[in-house]
């Protein structure tokens, strides 16, 4: 099987974790660029990579790159190109672009445009023309125009993998899958201790976290990828690939809990948990966080994603301020993430964080906090830890 260049889009600040995620898959040829990491493998690969990458939101296979100065350039360069090859005239396709350039300044118009001249061409070879599937297609294209270089792409993935299949239910403000897995993986998580999610709302961390606990294939839940109905789709190569990445799946000796004071978000949870197949390694209760403390020895790890006052109506002052209260007198021996995009939030929690990273929710700009709350006193824990 020959190997080929592919593209694995993620979300800012995940280049490298995904960049490492995919060398230990066993990738070659890495290189991370913005959003994105380029990286070679064959087929096989390529639907590992859709099955067990926790990071990527896309894997897309180049096809084809070209200049061009105009729409009408642009009409011709892909109506050039053998469609056939890869679409029967009774498929049907779906084309995405994205644009930064000052020639085409608008991605539907861009998409429309290549749309035309590739249903133009199969009109005036076979007098048909495919149709126009934008859920499950056929064939899933992907233009990508810089300035005036056009990319064109075949998606491998189909819908974003965040859609990891688990989630049925959600709460008012859910947290993208891969931004949940990609913050995990920021904090080190690597399931050798305890895990807490104090405002777990859906579940998404907590599931994200068992995943990686137990090596268990983020996808492994998803109906389909846009793969499956590609020409040389090889079922059998599939579940060959499935079930080697099922081997690798390993145990986990310690907790994951989660918490909401909500009865409807600890329902929603449990039934996410449940789609996932993950009952057995995680329990969720309902409490307010302010009034709980640390439940088990040795080391803890938090993370989770309180309310930023944009959806869900909170007194940012206080709520913070009981944030960082309740770490502080509550939850020695912990180390503590969460991500948040009211930065006057930060200002109130009372503790300076160790680490503060870059991170988009969505379109809003956040960081991602690191607090470490000491067993006693922080010297002592120190010179502890020294000697």
């Amino acid at each position: 099987m020959s190997n080929y260049n592919m593209i694995a889009k993620t979300l800012y600040g995940f280049e490298s974790i995904l960049a490492k995620e995919l060398l230990d898959l066993g990738a070659t040829n890495i290189k991370e660029g913005n959003r994105m990491v380029s990286f070679v493998g064959d087929k096989g690969f390529m639907y590992k990579a859709n099955l067990c990458l926790r990071t990527a939101i896309k894997i897309l296979k180049p096809y084809e790159s070209f200049k061009a100065n105009s729409e009408e350039e642009l009409y011709d360069q892909i109506k050039r190109l053998p469609w056939e090859d890869f679409l029967d005239v009774d498929g049907s396709l779906a084309i995405d672009s994205a644009v930064h350039s000052e020639i085409f300044t608008h991605s539907q118009y861009v998409a429309l445009k290549c749309k035309d001249a590739i249903v133009d061409r199969f009109r005036e070879k076979f007098g048909k023309r495919p149709n126009v599937d934008l859920d499950f297609p056929t064939l899933r294209i992907n233009i990508h125009i810089e300035n005036n270089n056009c990319n064109v792409s075949f998606d491998s993935s189909g819908d974003s993998l965040h859609k990891r299949g688990y989630r049925t239910s959600t709460n008012i403000a859910p947290i993208n899958e891969v931004l949940a897995a990609g913050m995990l993986k920021m904090s080190g998580w690597d399931g050798q201790c305890d895990f807490l999610d104090p405002m777990c709302g859906s579940g998404t961390i907590l599931i994200e976290a068992a995943m990686i606990a137990c090596n268990i294939p983020p996808n492994l839940n998803r109906k389909e990828f846009a793969f499956e109905k590609w020409q040389d789709w090889d079922e059998e190569l599939f579940e060959k690939i499935e079930s080697s990445a099922l081997k690798k799946v390993r145990d986990f000796h310690f907790s994951i809990k989660g918490y909401d004071k909500a009865p409807s978000a600890v329902m929603k949870a449990e039934e996410n948990v449940q789609n996932a197949n993950l009952s057995e390694f995680i329990k969720i209760e309902q409490k307010n966080f302010f009034e709980t403390s640390k439940e088990t020895e040795g080391y803890l790890h938090i993370l989770f994603n309180p309310p930023y006052g944009e959806r869900l109506e909170v007194d940012i002052e206080d709520f913070y301020g009981k944030i960082g209260d309740t770490l502080k007198q509550n939850y020695p021996g912990t180390h503590a993430w969460f991500i948040t995009t009211n930065f006057d939030a930060i200002k109130s929690v009372g503790l300076r964080a160790s680490r503060k990273i870059k991170l988009f929710n969505g379109p809003m700009e956040g960081r991602l906090l690191k607090y470490v709350l000491y067993e006693g006193s922080k010297k002592k824990s120190k010179q502890e830890s020294d000697s």
